[in-house]
């Protein structure tokens, strides 16, 4: 069982930058692959960025250029710096991790983190 914990959500106004964290428990999170996901209301949950366990990273066009994700191994935490926000970049953003144990994936998430962006 992987338990992960996002912070760092809040009010932002447009323009500005936002730094997300997500905390995991495990022995093994060097393995897991790591993601950010976000879901607006009204809309489906949709991809932000991954992080594979080698460092190989992942975006989203919308949020190419404006976001990066990031891990330190050694405090089990995955970030995602946001810069360059927009007002279509509030939602919730949910944390996710994919393990692989014994040839089985699982998939762990977060319980989100809100960030709005005013402007």
């Amino acid at each position: 069982q992987v338990q992960l914990v996002e912070s760092g959500g809040g009010l932002v106004q447009a323009g500005g930058s936002r730094r997300l964290s997500c905390a995991a428990s495990g022995r093994a999170f060097s393995s897991y692959a790591m993601g950010w996901y976000r879901q607006a209301p009204g809309k489906q949950r949709e991809l932000v960025a991954t992080i594979t366990s080698g460092g190989g990273t992942n975006y989203a066009d919308s949020v190419k250029g404006r976001f990066i994700i990031s891990r330190d191994n050694a405090k089990n935490t995955v970030y995602l710096h946001m810069n360059s926000l927009k007002p279509d970049d509030t939602a919730v953003y949910y944390c996710h991790a994919d393990v692989q144990l014994l040839g089985r994936e699982y998939d762990y998430w977060g319980q989100g983190t809100q960030v709005t962006v005013s402007t």
